[in-house]
């Protein structure tokens, strides 16, 4: 964001900004810790707009709950940035300072009238209004979000669409105003500031354009650094049906169940010609692997550092011995660089963490000593006088200002990927679920009373047209393929919208129907928005006569 890859804001600020808008994120079951803070700042007073289009959990505590057709969010942020512009309510002094490129932008929202906005979202123009108002008059006001926004086919034109909100009212850069994306899982955040992203090298320095800063990270590592950017995951996939890309090593993810057209991922993963996995558990990508390095658990048994959400770095420390053969994964990769060629010796982690200080300006000043001695620092922190910093992009209130001008994105409202048809009527949407986590190969080996397993879950309307009952199986297809699933009735969802989790592929196996239309720019897969048709199961008995009666059709046939 303006060059930083990281939240603007701390834990700390919204509890004491006055507007939240909550877009895309049910936090409250997907980000707990940061919800807690977030309940703080509406018991203080602060108002919660929940935008998303299932009335989730978290909307519970809403002012207002905005539920938006799948796919919208453009349309509905170029709404109310139109309202705010005709309003007179856009922060000029700070549009005129701080930005470029609103000429533009105010053009490309000029179509979009409170009518049209209800037209193509579905939320009523009048609570488009008052989102919009509340928003813009705030003296403080943050945007949050994540999966809901970032797992589209448009998904970076989706977050330029929220920060252009951010801009157009000055809500950034100041305390308690700001735009945070929550990341979606532990330490992703710390996997991006440690340079796990195809163009980036640790502390979000460009390898294709910061010659400077590769040249340093070549003279600390005594070899030529190729300066073109690398694949993302998306790219990895397409260059293994094309055959470019033979060998994968895996380190603690599991494509072959977390992939949209999941059944497209395990084909191209089981013809590689040598697949590694680096992980805690046996997962289904593990079983496909030639080889498997059984690992250690970070948060319990290494040493180290993690990263979160307000992109505070903290240290985290080993309490327990990993169980049998597991190794530390340090360990296991300079034991591989030492039978490579490479001896790296036996470093220790605060002996890695202080050569990654050495070239990383924005974590420079955060020695093992400081991150004990304060709880942890939040970047950029370029010295050990810096006390870290709490928000971002101060720079764009001071006068003169400093550095550039933050940019106004013109972005294009376009709907999911896929269309609903008659063949395929219904709107699937995934996401997670509080005690969760992701394909379930951690929470899924305990139980819980909160685990309530596989399931499709669909609107009371569309259970009753359908004539289906809670917990009734039913088959439900996409153009990709078909699962079995029973049938949970939620009062939150809207006719023809389903919602359905990935943390129990072993009972429903979701990412079978999910799309792998993915955003050019990011490579996010569109697991938010799938079309799917649902049938009732017709079991029949031995003497083929059908036990249910006639099947109902399907809904919109």
């Amino acid at each position: 964001m303006f060059g930083a890859g990281g939240g603007t804001s701390s834990y700390q600020e919204i509890e004491e900004t006055d507007v939240i808008l909550l877009w895309g994120s049910n936090a409250r079951d997907t980000h707990p810790i940061f919800f807690h803070h977030l309940l703080v700042g509406v018991h203080a007073g602060a108002r919660l707009f929940v935008i998303d289009p299932r009335r989730t959990s978290s909307a519970q505590w809403a002012d207002a709950w905005l539920g938006l057709d799948v796919g919208s969010d453009i349309a509905l942020a170029s709404t109310m940035a139109r309202e705010i512009i005709h309003s007179g309510l856009h922060n000029r002094a700070f549009i005129e300072r701080a930005t470029e490129g609103f000429r533009d932008y105010a053009a490309s929202v000029e179509p979009f009238t409170l009518e049209e906005g209800e037209r193509l979202t579905g939320v009523p123009a009048e609570a488009i209004r008052e989102a919009a108002h509340a928003f813009a008059r705030a003296d403080r006001a943050m945007i949050c979000w994540t999966l809901g926004i970032t797992e589209h086919h448009n998904a970076v034109d989706n977050v330029l669409a929220l920060i252009n909100l951010g801009l157009l009212t000055g809500h950034v850069g100041r305390y308690g105003s700001g735009l945070n994306p929550l990341r979606g899982q532990n330490n992703v955040q710390g996997g991006g500031d440690m340079g796990a992203i195809p163009n980036k090298l640790p502390g979000f320095q460009d390898i294709e354009r910061d010659v400077e800063a590769r040249a340093h990270f070549e003279a600390a590592w005594g070899v030529p650094l190729d300066p073109h950017r690398g694949w993302h995951l998306t790219q990895m996939f397409e260059g293994m049906e094309r055959g470019e890309l033979r060998t994968l090593y895996v380190i603690g993810e599991n494509p072959a169940a977390s992939e949209a057209d999941v059944r497209r991922a395990r084909r191209l993963l089981g013809g590689l010609d040598f697949l590694v996995v680096q992980d805690i558990f046996m997962t289904q990508t593990a079983e496909m692997a030639d080889i498997v390095f059984p690992s250690s658990a970070s948060w319990c048994e290494s040493e180290g550092t993690v990263t979160n959400s307000e992109r505070r770095v903290q240290r985290v420390r080993r309490a327990l011995d990993p169980p049998s053969d597991a190794r530390d994964d340090m360990w296991i990769l300079t034991e591989l660089a030492r039978r490579l060629g490479h001896d790296w010796g036996a470093p220790t982690a605060e002996e890695v963490w202080d050569e990654l200080r050495s070239l990383s300006p924005m974590h420079r000043g955060m020695s093992y000593r400081r991150l004990e001695e304060l709880g942890g620092l939040q970047w950029p922190c370029p010295d050990e006088q810096h006390p870290g910093s709490l928000f971002l992009h101060g720079r764009l209130w001071l006068e003169p200002r400093e550095g550039p001008p933050a940019p106004f994105s013109v972005v294009e409202h376009r709907p999911p990927f896929e269309a609903l048809d008659a063949e395929f009527p219904i709107r699937l949407t995934t996401g997670r679920r509080l005690e969760s986590y992701n394909t379930g190969v951690q929470s899924g080996r305990f139980r819980s009373p909160l685990h309530k397993g596989g399931a499709i879950c669909l609107s009371p309307e569309d259970a009753e047209r359908l004539l289906l009952e809670d917990a009734e199986i039913v088959r439900v297809s996409s153009r990709r393929g078909t699962v079995e699933a029973p049938v949970r009735i939620d009062p939150g969802l809207r006719s023809g919208l389903a919602f359905m989790t990935f943390h129990f592929p072993g009972e429903v196996d979701t990412n079978v129907l999910t799309i792998d239309a993915t955003d050019p720019r990011s490579g996010t897969a569109e697991f938010k928005a799938a079309a799917i048709r649902i049938e009732k199961i017709v079991r029949r008995a031995s003497d083929g006569s059908a036990k249910v009666g006639e099947p109902a059709p399907a809904l919109g046939r």
